[in-house]
């Protein structure tokens, strides 16, 4: 009796011995991020606080990809007007966020204690957006989707 139920309870240990550990958990993508900035000479700047803060009317965005350049990268072009011959164009591109989303806010400064006249005036800036984290990405201008760009 004693060796009938100790060979069944001797295979049970052995069949217990030989199974595989649970391979480890995959990893996870982290958060994207921005690797390398590129220089944008219309980004905010400390002295805009004494500025006045106006909103741009946006004519065309449209984004692009570098192909002259390695890393390929996006350039993002921007045609609007600005409410005054004052103005001043600031586009922040802020980092991407938990969605893979790039927001980037384009608005206009002016100094009060100039006078200008109330005309509108036209701009045209282009800008390179920087090396991402790899990912698929969403670009948003002011609240409107202007593209998407891949990342490697």
């Amino acid at each position: 009796m004693k060796r009938t139920l100790l060979l069944p309870l001797s295979l049970i240990l052995i069949s217990c011995a030989m199974l595989q550990p649970a391979p480890p958990p995959t990893p996870t993508t982290g958060a994207p991020f921005v690797i390398k900035q590129e220089e944008n000479q219309y980004t905010p700047r400390i002295e805009d606080v004494s500025l006045k803060q106006d909103g741009v009317v946006l004519t065309s965005v449209s984004l692009s990809e570098r192909y002259d350049m390695t890393p390929i990268r996006a350039e993002l072009h921007i045609l609007g007007s600005m409410p005054s011959v004052c103005s001043e164009p600031r586009i922040k591109v802020n980092p991407p966020n938990d969605q893979y989303q790039i927001i980037i806010e384009v608005y206009s400064v002016a100094d009060l204690k100039l006078k200008c006249e109330n005309v509108f005036q036209q701009f045209e800036v282009s800008i390179l957006l920087g090396q991402y984290s790899p990912g698929q990405y969403t670009v948003w201008v002011n609240d409107n989707f202007a593209g998407s760009m891949a990342s490697y």
